[in-house]
């Protein structure tokens, strides 16, 4: 796809400096910029590179004066970075804008779709599934049966939705993720064989959630594993059965979270963190990646460690740790010396 300067300068409502016909097909750092791609200017610390880069178009800000003159086709806007970033959100829907039903695919006779559905080859619709407008499926997908999708989803290649899942409006589930398998449930019998326990829940994922690449959310037990509205979950994450996620809570890559633990809104846990089950965690809390959490958290508390400990008590410990030897060593000299005088 190629865009040239005065369609870009509409999009952003921008004004233009140099040729209005000069056309751009990629983007790239300011630094690595090529003939024929578009670039932006936020950072003071990159300006030098205006002067050298060989992108096409830069973006810049209104107040931005040249100290001599570019070779570069200039777009000033309010604000460079805003505007660079709802550039790229307008060309990935140019990109994503995919419509119509590849072959081969299945969907089931009892299962409905809405408008200007995209269904990629090889994609698999159970039965009485419920697909809103404006839905993408893309190649090797699979929604089991009884599934609801709201409007303006997209689910990428190979992600898989298991039967009774609710997803709602504009949500982003990619690849390699799974919805809705069974929670981790056996009991021990009588021979200390572990025997299954059924899973007859279901998983909830409300509106405006993004699931990164190869997360696993578990289907309930009984009832419905939830992940609220607005939140933003990172590659590789498990969550499991029961488990409720509030609105706007955002966790990063690795972290798994344990069956039955409710999470509060507008936290924000780090990678590879650890949580116990059957434990809450408050509103606005921060967890520092790679803590484990086994007990209650309250609202607004900071956590760093494992186990995990407040955050300012974690650094002051962690000072009096690294000088552990030191410390050690005086107390020897001191316990010497007391010996040497009770001698």
């Amino acid at each position: 796809m190629k865009f040239k300067a005065a369609q870009i300068a509409e999009i952003l409502e921008g004004e233009i400096h140099g040729n209005p016909e000069v056309e751009v097909s990629q983007l790239a750092k300011i630094e690595e910029g090529t003939e024929g791609s578009l670039t932006f200017l936020s950072n003071p610390k990159y300006e030098s590179f205006i002067y050298s880069t060989n992108a096409s178009i830069c973006i810049v800000n209104k107040d931005f004066v040249l100290e001599k003159p570019v070779d570069t086709t200039l777009i000033k806007v309010e604000d460079s970075y805003k505007s660079f970033t709802t550039l790229l959100e307008y060309y990935n829907q140019v990109k994503l804008n995919k419509s119509g039903i590849e072959q081969p695919s299945f969907i089931g006779e009892s299962s409905n779709y809405g408008d200007n559905i995209y269904l990629g080859a090889f994609a698999y619709i159970g039965n009485n599934v419920k697909l809103g407008n404006n839905v993408k499926v893309y190649p090797n997908a699979y929604i089991g049966d009884n599934v609801t999708i709201g409007d303006n989803v997209i689910v990428f290649a190979g992600a898989k939705i298991y039967s009774e899942s609710i997803i709602g409006n504009y949500c982003v589930i990619h690849s390699g993720v799974i919805v809705g398998a069974d929670g981790f449930g056996f009991m021990p019998n009588e021979s200390g064989e572990y025997q299954k326990v059924p899973q007859i829940g279901n998983v909830i994922v409300e509106d405006y959630v993004d699931i990164g690449a190869g997360t696993t959310i578990d289907r309930a037990t009984l009832g419905s594993t939830i992940i609220r509205k607005g939140v933003k979950l990172d590659n590789q994450i498990q969550i499991a059965h029961n488990v409720e996620i509030g609105e706007h809570t955002a966790i990063a890559a690795q972290t798994g979270i344990a069956g039955s633990t409710k999470i509060g809104k507008n936290c924000i846990i780090g990678g590879q963190v650890g949580i116990v089950g059957h434990i809450r965690i408050g509103d606005r809390v921060k967890i520092q990646a790679q803590s484990g959490i086994g007990r209650n958290v309250k609202d607004d508390e900071v956590l760093q460690g494992s186990p995990a400990l407040n955050y300012g008590d974690f650094n002051k410990s962690y000072v009096h740790f690294k000088n552990l030897s030191k410390s050690i060593n005086r107390l020897n000299q001191v316990e010497k010396q007391l010996n040497s005088k009770k001698a």
